[in-house]
């Protein structure tokens, strides 16, 4: 009988191939195979000799080569890499041949000349996961090389490799490994180690991925990673991670926990750019890298006309819209808690979960969550801020009688924020707004445009911007200012309130029928006064009288403020709009006084 079995036997194995192939390919076909060509024969086949290699295989651009032990198969990639950095330091990003090398011991099949079995395959699939210029390496590998060999390998935790059931712990080849010729003096071949949560939410940019296939794209594609991050850093109360940390992850396959460990955060933003004719689209996704949930995802497309407009535009609108689907899942999270385990911080995240509630009742638990956050950290500037929020509220829709002193005592918790932080940009809104009711509108646009220029993506400051130019006379100024605010966060909890501001100023700009029609958005959110007197004074002025007495009828029955001309026109400072206020309201039937 012919003997049938197979030969096995165990080895290390590593797969490699030239990153970018087929652009390189594309660009220059004869320079690139000719550039190829070169480097094997300079480089990559000299180091297999020198290592004790075997060539099973080329594959155009790729390579599978066998080596009797995981430290050759580690030495001979390190060299390789070295090499390449050296001779592409000169070389333009576009033209340079980068290697991706996977590396795996076990056992494979050999067939005349070639090898199979799933210690390959693991190889080509470590190998897919590497980053240009990058090793990465099995579990099993990195156990025969410990101690070994002068190479700095990092822990990338357990990974989903196509085609392989079973997830693998793998290891890719430290950053400064691969930088320079120099061997280190000490081997350093460690799990890195988990870094301890901030306090605050915390953020890492991910390097966004240029998907056009064109080069010149990247620094596009990175000047919007890089203003996202100045952007974010705006927000003092976000643990922002700087650009050199989180460009170093630049065009790696990256586990999100991992990174999450290594870095030190909670949450990662991770995104791609693909630009086709005059058009581009931005895709971003904002994870948990604790749990790997994803917690917001959104698409924004933009004609490519003026490379910086867009840059800017998009960069605002990713910026803004991260800051409330981080602040609802931190509020989220701080509700799951039970008072024992309850920090300063998560006082004040429960007690803005009460105040979006909008009822007399929410209010005073908002405020009584804030005290808490106080008690336990008296220099905390942001839950004095949220208490003149909530203490304003409070005032203006439940408690018209005591405005005045309510107003002074606004003005002074905000202060006390401030006198811990000179630049929280939430107590410079609620300065704003208080001031601003208090027939102090100069005064509320100056604390507006000081949070704007704090963070020019903080869309709530906006909000106060319009409320100060609607009560200077500026309605012009006003629309522009809330429409900015809608664009920056659309989704805000109080977006009524921004709705009735925009109807506000529309009314005063004689647009009745736009005012309706933003009144009557406010109202679908929420039963605010502001909206039923904007829509009771516009059908008024239009002549459709049922239904502006219908609207003061609401306001008079379920308005909680304002049921009055004389308290309605109080703080426009200009007699013009404090006359269309009046002639509106009256026809419809809100009483002088």
């Amino acid at each position: 009988m012919a003997d049938n079995r197979v030969e096995r036997r165990l080895a290390a194995i590593l797969a490699a191939d030239v990153a970018g192939y087929s652009r390189l390919m594309g660009a220059d076909e004869e320079g690139a195979l000719a550039r190829l060509k070169a480097v094997r024969k300079s480089l990559i086949d000299p180091a297999i000799t020198a290592h004790r290699g075997w060539m099973v295989k080329t594959t155009g651009d790729g390579m599978l080569v066998e080596f009797a032990s995981a430290v050759d198969a580690a030495r001979f990639a390190i060299e390789v890499q070295r090499g390449m950095a050296e001779q592409n330091a000169m070389v333009p990003q576009v033209n340079r041949i980068e290697f991706r090398i996977g590396i795996h011991v076990g056992d494979i099949i050999v067939d005349e000349n070639d090898i199979f079995g799933d210690g390959v395959n693991i190889a080509a699939r470590l190998e897919g996961i590497a980053e240009p210029g990058g090793v990465c390496i099995s579990d099993d590998a990195q156990r025969q090389i410990r101690g070994k060999v002068d190479i700095a390998f990092e822990d990338m935790g357990p990974q989903h490799l196509k085609n392989i059931i079973e997830p693998m712990r793998a290891w890719r080849l430290a950053k400064s490994a691969s930088a320079s010729g120099a061997t280190s003096t000490k081997v350093v071949v460690e799990t890195t180690q988990a870094l301890t949560l901030p306090d605050k939410p915390s953020i890492a940019v991910l390097p966004f991925q240029n998907m056009s296939g064109d080069p010149e794209q990247e620094y596009f594609t990175d000047g919007i990673t890089e203003d996202i991050i100045t952007a974010l850093s705006k927000w003092r109360w976000f643990f922002v991670i700087a650009r050199n940390s989180s460009f170093t992850y630049k065009g790696r396959a990256v586990d999100v926990k991992q990174v999450g460990r290594e870095l030190g955060v909670r949450y990662l933003l991770e995104g791609s750019i693909r630009k086709a004719g005059h058009r581009i689209r931005l895709n971003a996704q904002l994870i948990d890298a604790t749990s790997g949930v994803h917690i917001w995802a959104e698409r924004f497309d933009r004609d490519f006309t003026d490379v910086f407009m867009v840059q800017d535009e998009l960069t605002h609108h990713v910026a803004a819209a991260i800051e409330p689907a981080l602040s609802k899942t931190e509020i989220e999270q701080a509700r799951r808690k039970t008072p024992p385990q309850m920090a300063a911080w998560d006082h004040y995240l429960r007690g803005m979960w009460h105040y979006y509630q909008f009822t007399e009742e929410e209010v005073s638990n908002a405020l009584a969550s804030f005290k808490r956050a106080i008690d336990l950290d008296e220099s905390f500037a942001d839950a004095y801020a949220a208490m003149a929020r909530a203490l304003m509220g409070r005032m203006m829709y439940y408690a018209l009688a005591e405005r005045e002193a309510g107003i002074a005592e606004v003005l002074q918790v905000a202060r006390k924020a401030l006198s811990f932080d000179s630049q929280n940009i939430n107590a410079y809104y609620i300065l704003s707004i208080a001031s601003s009711h208090s027939n102090d509108a100069n005064a509320g646009l100056q604390f507006a445009q000081c949070a704007i220029q704090l963070n020019d993506n903080f869309a709530p400051g906006y909000f106060a911007l319009a409320i100060a130019c609607l009560y200077l006379g500026q309605p012009d100024d006003a629309l522009t200012a809330i429409d900015q605010a809608l664009r920056l966060n659309p989704n805000d909890p109080q977006t009524f309130t921004w709705r009735s501001t925009r109807a506000s100023a529309l009314y005063l700009l004689e647009r009745y029928l736009e005012a309706i029609e933003s009144a009557r958005q406010s109202l679908a959110l929420n039963r605010y006064h502001t909206a039923m007197r904007v829509l009771a004074a516009s059908y008024a002025q239009l002549g459709v009288m049922d239904e502006a007495r219908n609207a003061v009828r609401e306001l008079l029955v379920y308005g909680q403020a304002d049921k009055t001309i004389a308290a309605v026109i109080k703080p426009f400072m200009r007699a013009a709009d404090r006359e269309r206020w009046t002639e509106g309201l009256r026809a419809a039937g809100l009483p002088d006084a």
